[in-house]
């Protein structure tokens, strides 16, 4: 066993953790020594017994098992763990080892096996290829929440206002500022939060998004931070949070304004010390990662009104950059129809149209309510149908968007009419292209009687 290897100057796994658990003192003391440099921390135990309680009170994305251990064997505890859900990775260590002792380590789930007496390289290729698969997972994860989410929108508009915020996002995103972006719905606060992450050092990293909106009051804390086992009633297995796959990469919390009095205040906690404890854990765990957080709340009345944490507001106001409506930049709807008719024909296999500058003119008179997101639907909604119009039969100059005579309402109300036709009555299919919720589309069908 090799233990004259230098000491590193910095932790290459610095965001991992790793639980070691053997019953010969000299194993534990050079293994936390030689993997403490290297890993975010190192917990040891000198049996089953000893290794459970640290299990229950935090997460490990690694444990280095002996299989000859006092009581419960190392192969009879794997065999508990995945039964259990633990998901992380085990590389089993063993004197005595032979082929069968091989294939029920393997059988048991291990993800490494190595021989006593071994040498630390030997050790250190295994954890190599165990965090890299860990990585893998962790990205694997993040792009299967972001199937179906085509981003197809951009930074798109050579107006002023726009030109003001591109030039606020590249001066902020090489920093590592949390940032607030704010604005009314359907104003790209998400496509701004990926342009931050692609401009910044952490690029290569993950980009998480999270709707804190859509997920309960009762599962935020633990869908952000992560759980131990038998945190709450049906806690059966450990889970890490969103927080733990966006290690290294960036969180973007949306409608954060929605986030419980709880979940706010450790979310505080981890901004400031940039540590967390996942739901029922003993012990925190540094992160690393950049938080942008949006809303289309106004975050200083809500902290009046006391919905909001004032010092949390603060924390999060590191920068703010504010997203105009489409209303306040109507000049530069060609650059962005142009953009979304580019991107939806080839994907819809249709014709692309072309808008003259009748339709144009009329489009820059609608206040689009629901911002870019509403005008990128009324996009595809017009590609489907062949025609542009807010009204569900064409017009007979085949370019119309309805008169300016018309009240807002009455064209409101064409267009949401429209849709619903276009989506066969599904309201919820009708909701998400038009850029509201389920719930203000139905109130505006009772008061329409549809």
């Amino acid at each position: 066993m090799d233990s004259s290897e230098a000491p590193v100057s910095e932790a290459p796994w610095k965001q991992y953790s790793v639980l070691v658990v053997d019953d010969e003192p000299g194993m534990l003391s050079f293994l936390q020594r030689a993997l403490g440099q290297r890993c975010g921390s190192v917990d040891t135990a000198g049996s089953v017994e000893q290794a459970e309680p640290l299990l229950k009170r935090r997460l490990y994305d690694l444990i280095v098992l002996d299989i000859a251990l006092p009581g419960r064997s190392g192969i009879d505890w794997l065999h508990e763990l995945r039964d259990e859900g633990y998901a992380g990775d085990v590389v089993l260590m063993t004197a005595y080892a032979d082929l069968d002792t091989a294939i029920d380590a393997l059988r048991a789930g291990a993800a490494d096996f190595l021989l006593k007496p071994f040498s630390l390289p030997q050790m250190l290729n295994a954890m190599q290829r165990c965090f890299e698969r860990s990585r893998l997972v962790r990205e694997n994860f993040v792009l299967r929440r972001e199937i179906g989410a085509a981003d197809i929108e951009g930074m798109v508009g050579e107006s002023e206002l726009m030109r003001a915020v591109c030039d606020r996002l590249k001066r902020i995103a090489p920093t590592p500022a949390t940032v607030l972006l704010s604005g009314e719905s359907g104003t790209g606060k998400e496509v701004a939060a990926r342009a931050l992450h692609r401009m910044s050092s952490r690029a290569g990293g993950p980009f998480v998004p999270v709707n804190c909106a859509a997920i309960s009051a009762e599962l935020i804390e633990s869908e952000l931070f992560g759980h131990v086992r038998g945190a709450y009633t049906g806690a059966q297995q450990s889970r890490e949070g969103l927080f733990y796959y966006a290690r290294g990469g960036t969180l973007f919390l949306d409608e954060i304004a929605e986030l419980p009095a709880p979940a706010q205040a450790k979310l505080l906690r981890v901004l400031e010390e940039r540590r967390l404890r996942p739901v029922g854990s003993e012990q925190e765990i540094p992160v690393d990662v950049r938080v942008i957080a949006a809303t289309n709340r106004d975050l200083k009345a809500e902290v009046a009104a006391r919905r909001f944490r004032q010092d949390l507001y603060y924390r999060l106001q590191v920068v703010e950059v504010t997203l105009p409506p489409l209303r306040e930049r109507p000049e530069d709807l060609p650059a962005l129809v142009g953009h979304f008719i580019g991107q939806l024909a080839p994907y819809l296999s249709v014709p692309q149209l072309a808008p003259d500058a009748r339709t144009l003119a009329r489009m820059a008179a609608y206040d689009w309510p629901g911002n870019v997101r509403e005008l990128r639907n009324f996009v595809e909604r017009s590609l489907i149908l062949g025609w542009f119009d807010l009204g569900p039969e064409p017009p007979a100059t085949g370019v119309a968007l309805g008169g300016t005579e018309e009240s807002l309402e009455a064209v409101e109300k064409r267009h949401i009419l429209a849709v619903l036709g276009a989506c066969q009555g599904n309201k919820s299919e009708a909701a998400r292209r038009l850029g509201v919720s389920r719930k203000t589309l139905d109130r505006k069908c009772q008061a329409w009687a549809v």
